[in-house]
């Protein structure tokens, strides 16, 4: 009986365990780094990189989807999408910001937008060709262009056959016509969706720069328009009259609070401002061809 009474609590006790390990795979928040990225301190970098400093090193075996493994690294492959448009009614429900943002209400023409932040190897054919101005050296050609001014990033984009989003433009792309708490959706928001929190947490420390363009393929729009929150903030399109001052949206890796990744949050900068945080992406007419 003893025998038969240790094998019941034995077995009993490999159910509880199995349980506990199922819930506690279904509850636990995702992992910070998307399949095919593995975490490297604050980073993550494709499998089979090594983490020297603050950069990602080596020939990766594999990134997230829609990267490119390139000999120097992931890098995500220009490409653009095109939304319809339609009526943009953005404001902020949170208790916790009501009074503190202005609701934004504006019609939004159809357009095309670059799928993801321009990057280092994108810039780099424009600086080759002597049409853009050369920037700090960078390791990592599939990380976002940083440390550029509002009319720097206008530039690339005119030579584009482009332009710096409008700020209604850039906040549709985010929100869509919903509109949606985050690009993503109304869930919240967790690591493995957006590069953020980098810095002091919570979801890394240390960090000094953004991760790749395209690594977080779980925050991407339902249209397919990545790092739209987190990664780097990113610049509109300077005002006509020279006016001091440039809008920014989409919170970025320095960012240690969820709402400044909400599709409703801005901020304003000097438009000669150059930050570690701060990038850019360009939007092209419809008839813009749908690769660049």
């Amino acid at each position: 009986m003893r025998k038969r009474n240790a094998l019941w609590a034995g077995l009993g006790g490999v159910v509880v365990l199995a349980v506990v390990l199922v819930a506690r795979e279904r509850y636990a928040p995702p992992a910070r780094c998307a399949d095919g990225m593995r975490v490297a301190g604050p980073r993550c970098c494709g499998e089979g990189q090594t983490l020297d400093g603050v950069a990602c090193v080596g020939k990766p075996a594999r990134c997230a989807k829609g990267l490119v493994a390139r000999p120097e690294g992931c890098v995500a492959e220009a490409r653009t999408v095109p939304l319809a448009g339609g009526e943009l009614a953005l404001g902020s429900g949170d208790w916790d910001t009501l009074g503190f943002v202005e609701p934004l209400r504006a019609r939004v023409d159809p357009f095309v937008i670059d799928a993801y932040e321009v990057t280092v190897a994108r810039y780099a054919a424009c600086v080759l060709a002597k049409a853009c101005a050369p920037l700090a050296p960078e390791a990592e050609p599939g990380r976002p262009v940083v440390s550029i001014t509002a009319d720097e990033a206008a530039v690339f984009c005119t030579l584009s056959a482009g332009d710096l989003p409008l700020p209604e433009q850039l906040a549709f792309a985010a929100a869509g016509a919903a509109p949606r708490r985050y690009p993503w959706g109304d869930t919240g928001a967790v690591c493995r969706r957006a590069a953020w929190g980098l810095v002091r947490g919570p979801c890394g420390d240390g960090a000094t720069g953004p991760e790749v363009a395209g690594s977080h393929p779980d925050g991407a729009t339902p249209e397919g328009v990545y790092d739209l929150a987190g990664n780097v903030a990113e610049w509109t399109r300077p005002p006509p009259d020279d006016g001091p001052v440039v809008e920014v949206r989409g919170g970025s890796f320095e960012d240690d609070a969820a709402k400044a990744l909400r599709t409703w949050n801005r901020r304003e900068l000097p438009r000669a401002t150059r930050s570690p945080s701060v990038g850019f992406r360009c939007v092209y007419p419809l008839e813009a061809p749908r690769e660049r």
